[in-house]
């Protein structure tokens, strides 16, 4: 009786498969290649290490809203829950007189009370997170106000800090490498991170299987909160004070970055490293633009444009992966 030897064929290289997951990381370094070929001051250490400081504000806020996302939600607060967390913070600090760190500890805080209130509006008061989000982007940019009476405030040493260089490197790019590395942790090795992905995967099999649904939105939320009130302590230290415009319409960069990122507005994928290549390609294009004196009237139109085929990426990614 003979035997017959069966051989399989070695996989190639998918390049469709590597474009699907990677197409942001490819898209930076294509771009990256482009300015440099237009403006060899682009890939000066002095410019590149100019676009980490750039990015860290919508990175570190990007991140938080990342869990939103893959939990199939949105967070359009974020970027006034950034302002009123560096305003409560500074105003703290210079009334209070609130030693070192604790102002950061306030901040923080807030951006987790606020976090939380969005949550339970949308997991408690069956409010769509974008009805709920959009709420609070109002109700937190109105406080801001209130709490500042419209005037700057000077932020604590410590916020201050959170601005400036250590030795040679900015703060505020170690914090972004900070965040990411705490962010993909939770989000790929813990259970928050994994309810979230079954949460925004399959709402109704997370609940059947025994997944506490509100108490995800609610965590979800809070994480992101946090995660914006950091950015705006980030900001308030570049600038020196606390505005009450700190931070306005950075919430929709925070969620360009997300998508462009790879995380998709159906929730259940998403990747903290996707995340910071979508925020780094917001930052290139911006830098670059800067760099060859383009308008910032058609920068926003560009953007838009990047924004429109990243979604658009999205929904032709996912009606692939349905047929």
């Amino acid at each position: 009786m003979s035997s017959v030897a069966i051989t399989t064929k070695p996989k190639g290289f998918d390049l469709k498969a590597f474009l699907a997951n990677n197409g942001a990381l490819v898209g930076l370094a294509v771009l990256c290649l482009a300015l440099f070929i237009a403006t060899p001051r682009f890939l000066t250490a002095a410019n590149l290490v100019n676009v980490g400081i750039q990015v860290s504000t919508i990175a570190v806020m990007a991140f938080g809203l990342t869990f939103v996302i893959v939990a199939a939600g949105i967070d359009l607060s974020v970027g006034s829950v950034a302002a009123l967390s560096a305003m409560v913070s500074s105003y703290w600090a210079t009334t209070a007189n609130l030693p070192g760190a604790w102002s950061i500890v306030v901040g923080l805080a807030v951006g987790a009370a606020c976090g939380w209130v969005t949550g339970a509006m949308s997991a408690y008061g069956k409010l769509p997170t974008f009805i709920a989000s959009l709420a609070m982007l109002t109700i937190v940019r109105g406080l801001t106000l209130v709490v500042s009476d419209g005037r700057p405030i000077a932020t604590s040493e410590s916020v201050s800090f959170l601005g400036s260089d250590l030795g040679v490197i900015p703060v505020p790019i170690i914090v972004l490498v900070l965040s990411a590395l705490v962010a993909g942790f939770v989000l790929n090795y813990t259970v928050i991170g994994k309810n979230a992905f079954a949460v925004g995967g399959n709402t109704e099999a997370a609940r059947l299987s025994g997944i506490p649904v509100k108490r995800v939105l609610m965590t979800v939320f809070i994480i992101s909160g946090v995660f914006a009130a950091l950015s705006g302590m980030i900001l308030a230290g570049r600038l020196d004070s606390a505005q009450p415009t700190l931070a306005a319409g950075y919430e929709l960069d925070a969620i360009a970055a997300v998508v462009i990122g790879g995380s998709s507005l159906s929730g259940g994928v998403g990747r903290i490293s996707g995340t910071l290549v979508g925020a780094l390609v917001l930052a290139v294009i911006r830098n670059g633009l800067n760099l060859l004196s383009v308008s910032a009237f058609w920068q926003q139109v560009v953007i838009g444009l990047v924004i429109a085929v990243a979604v658009g990426f999205d929904v032709f990614r996912r009606k692939n992966v349905r047929h």
